[in-house]
């Protein structure tokens, strides 16, 4: 009976006990959950980091392989500037110093955008219809990118600086600037000069192969009649290659001397920057305008540049 009695009467607080353990369960089993919760979020966390690493380091090996793809794309191009009959991809990949698989793939892509296509040799390609479209558009800007350098050429030496560019076997003017010099040299826009008795174009065959430069020399000599002098034309594009600048004096226009440099824009064609000054003051004057022009021919070679 005592304990039957007893057993009665610590039912209640044997109830509670089991209630409050019922508690201390159901609060482990959530700090257990909620721990559980906690390790996946920071796992989570870490795995997300991890990915994001992962692509900024695939993005950063594809920018560098884009980088490294264009600019054998470039080399392909560049190596077929000279080569107006084409090339071979074997040729091409001695020239660029690329495996022949590699050349390949890069010329079949720039056929499918019409940068290059097939000449006439066989399996050989050629630069492409497109380029020579992009070219034309790039080329207005010549005049204008050069039009600041002239401006500083007049207002350091005070003479004409004249832009003319090889066309037709003729160096067309572009562009002029007068001097500010009341007795100067003056041309129009637009007039043609010839190559073999002017700075700008002894210039123009100066940065010329032999070949080619004899063979506009000739044409020229047949078609104004002129006494040929292959002696002195190759003594004058000598010089112009030794110092850098081309010089007449007198040989076009008497009373006219000048030097000039020639440079090839980003399209491939061949443009001179030549001071004409009248042949009283050009000893003077020729000191001033030798370092003018050298110092316009680096920043020349330096917007030019490909």
């Amino acid at each position: 009976m005592f304990f039957l009695a007893n057993c009665q009467e610590g039912l209640p607080h044997l109830s509670r006990i089991l209630m409050h353990m019922d508690h201390i369960a159901v609060n482990m089993i959530l700090a257990m959950r909620l721990r559980r919760t906690a390790l996946w979020n920071i796992y989570s966390a870490r795995i997300v980091r991890m990915a994001a690493m992962d692509d900024t380091t695939e993005d950063r090996a594809g920018a560098r392989a884009g980088i490294q793809v264009i600019a054998r794309a470039a080399a392909v191009l560049r190596s077929l500037k000279d080569a107006p009959g084409g090339m071979s991809l074997g040729q091409i990949a001695e020239r660029v110093e690329l495996p022949r698989s590699t050349v390949q793939r890069i010329v079949q892509a720039l056929q499918e955008e019409r940068l290059v296509i097939t000449s006439g040799t066989a399996g050989g390609v050629r630069l492409g219809p497109e380029l020579h479209a992009l070219a034309g558009a790039a080329r207005y800007n010549t005049a204008e990118r050069c039009r600041p350098l002239l401006q500083a050429i007049v207002e350091e030496t005070g003479e004409t600086v004249d832009l003319s560019v090889l066309r037709g076997g003729r160096m067309i003017f572009l562009d002029q600037i007068q001097g500010t010099h009341r007795l100067r040299a003056v041309s129009a826009v637009g007039e043609a000069f010839p190559l073999t008795t002017t700075a700008c174009g002894l210039s123009c065959l100066a940065l010329l192969s032999e070949a080619e430069a004899r063979k506009l020399a000739q044409d020229e000599w047949a078609r104004l009649g002129t006494a040929p002098d292959p002696a002195r034309l190759a003594r004058s594009i000598q010089q112009a290659r030794a110092t850098g600048l081309a010089e007449d004096h007198d040989d076009h226009t008497a009373g006219i001397s000048a030097l000039g440099f020639a440079f090839s824009d980003l399209a491939g064609d061949l443009h001179a920057i030549s001071v004409p000054v009248p042949t009283s003051r050009y000893d003077r004057q020729k000191a001033a305008v030798t370092a003018a022009l050298l110092r316009t021919k680096a920043e020349i070679a330096r917007i030019f540049e490909v």
